[in-house]
């Protein structure tokens, strides 16, 4: 399975803020990417795609910053990467051009679909809860010596 890197940072950011779901204070981008190693300059606008999607909710002013905007539960890895790559294109068009003129590019495709269905339902089945609940609690880092 490939990943852009904007998928990456996006399912980063949205772990954090899950890991970070009771804070009595909206977490500040610096604080995401101090804590996942994320480029600010990136982040502002994959946290923008999150918000335009409803996954996440941006609080203003000098306490401001971001929470998510549903519970962990709620969200998964395949809405992450809808909101930052756009709704899925299971088939390539090239194959479903080939597929009106040839039954072996139709039988293709149907297996690309079929791949890619199970793609989809795999990260769909991935809640932020469960990444959350698999990292630990926010601040508890690991420091090897």
């Amino acid at each position: 399975m490939r990943l852009s890197a904007k998928t990456e940072y996006a399912a980063l950011a949205a772990v954090e803020l899950a890991r970070r779901i009771d804070a009595p204070a909206p977490v500040r981008i610096r604080e995401i990417c101090a804590a996942q190693g994320v480029p600010p300059r990136f982040l502002v606008h994959i946290l923008l795609q999150l918000k335009a999607a409803g996954i996440v909710a941006s609080i203003r002013g000098a306490a401001g910053g971001y929470r998510l905007a549903k519970p962990p539960d709620a969200v998964t890895l395949h809405d992450i990467r809808s909101a930052v790559e756009g709704p899925d294109d299971s088939v390539a068009a090239v194959t479903t051009e080939l597929a009106k003129k040839s039954r072996t590019a139709t039988v293709l495709a149907s297996a690309w679909e079929t791949a890619a269905d199970a793609e989809a339902d795999a990260l769909a089945g991935i809640t932020l809860a469960c990444l959350a609940a698999r990292c630990g609690p926010a601040g508890d880092s690991m420091y090897y010596i």
